[in-house]
């Protein structure tokens, strides 16, 4: 493949994996501001987007089968178009019934990325895909950064409105300049990666895989629904500090998103050195205090506590990808990430209907939290039975 493709394919992969996040994740700041023009209680508004995250993790099967069988990056520019006109779609809507359409219809588009993106990053780039990789994975980290600072910015400087509709006409403009590059033969799908690694045995392929199960909901639990809560506790605890509308919350979520987020890098770091299973059994045992913490913080330790979650869950996603790699022959790879983002996005919708119970009952979210830490316990202590295997060089995998 010529190197500008492979740039191309590297700049496209990129700007799917941000988007993907932003556009899964802006609707909670949206919905505050849609509780008080609406009438409506953000438990209630929060409920809408629960099919389309269902779906996020549902579709990326029937996503990447087809893309397998027909194109990547064809799937790449429909993925492209289809969100960006549904984002549009959600900010010409007037009742709940529309906006439920179109934040399902956000939902399906969204489950296209990771198993087709990354999949075609992994095909297309040969040198540096370690680097790669990890520059995808930043981006995504960014996409859910700077949902709650654009979404915040776009509603106070605008309207409600605009927040979903100038992300959508971004993104649609995007896949049109892909369509363009593929038809003018810029890009092309890469050939499948080499797999120089010796299979790992059945036993510990089994061990591996029914402790990830458990693990990897865990991990999917804790990030959707402190992402679904935090703008609203935020919102609640934090007032004084955010000051009035709708960007200042905005402002201390992607505070926390990107700090945290950005220690991706320093995961993969760790990962090439350390043990596997002891980078995964901390980042798990950390986060029970964290979250027990997070429960009743407010001011400044809930900004630090916040960023500190979402930290440790980024720092353990390159084990987990390592790990899933390790103990996955090359020939079954795609459809063992495919059920990962399955796993991951799919336990997205009890998330956000608990964080949404929690609420409804409670007017807060303590117990929330609370459950979180007890999930992350019961993570941390099935982690314990991984295999002691130290890290092999050549497995270079995305983080999510």
């Amino acid at each position: 493949m010529r190197a500008g493709s492979a740039q191309l394919t590297l700049l496209f992969s990129c700007l799917g994996h941000a988007y993907m996040h932003l556009f899964t994740a802006f609707y909670f700041v949206i919905a505050l501001t849609l509780e008080a023009q609406w009438s409506i209680p953000n438990h209630e508004l929060i409920k809408l987007w629960a099919l389309g995250s269902l779906l996020v993790g549902f579709a990326a099967l029937p996503a990447g089968w087809l893309g397998d069988r027909w194109s990547t990056p064809g799937m790449m520019t429909v993925y492209f178009v289809g969100l960006g006109l549904s984002g549009i779609l959600c900010g010409l809507v007037s009742t709940t019934s529309a906006l439920l359409l179109g934040l399902t219809s956000i939902g399906l588009f969204s489950a296209i990325y990771h198993p087709v993106g990354i999949a075609w990053l992994v095909r297309s780039v040969k040198t540096k895909r370690g680097m790669a990789l990890a520059v995808n994975g930043i981006f995504g980290s960014l996409g859910v950064a700077s949902a709650g600072l654009v979404a915040g910015l776009l509603i106070d400087a605008i309207s409600w409105r605009a927040a979903f509709i100038v992300p959508g006409v971004i993104c649609l403009v995007t896949g049109l300049a892909l369509f363009a590059a593929l038809r003018l033969g810029w890009i092309a799908d890469g050939d499948g990666e080499q797999d120089s690694d010796p299979p790992p045995s059945r036993n510990d392929m089994v061990r591996v895989y029914a402790i990830l199960l458990l693990t990897m909901a865990v991990m999917g639990l804790m990030f959707h629904a402190t992402q679904a809560s935090l703008p609203k506790v935020f919102d609640l605890r934090l007032r004084d500090l955010a000051g009035e509308g709708a960007f200042g919350i905005g402002l201390l979520v992607a505070v926390v998103y990107t700090v945290g987020g950005l220690m991706q890098l320093a995961g993969g770091w760790l990962a090439d050195r350390y043990s596997l299973k002891l980078i995964y059994l901390s980042a798990f045992a950390f986060q029970i205090p964290v979250m027990a913490l997070l429960a009743g913080a407010g001011s400044t330790p809930l900004i630090a506590l916040a960023i500190l979650t979402v930290l440790l869950s980024s720092a353990a996603l390159p084990a987990e990808n390592m790990l899933l790699a390790r103990y996955t022959p090359q020939r079954h790879r795609s459809l063992a990430y495919g059920v990962k983002f399955v796993l991951a996005f799919a336990i997205a919708n009890p998330a956000i209907l608990l964080a949404s119970w929690v609420e409804g009952r409670t007017g807060e979210f303590g117990w929330l939290y609370a459950l979180m830490a007890a999930a992350a316990a019961a993570a941390a202590l099935v982690t314990l039975f991984l295999p002691n295997k130290r890290p092999q060089p050549s497995m270079a995998v995305p983080a999510e």
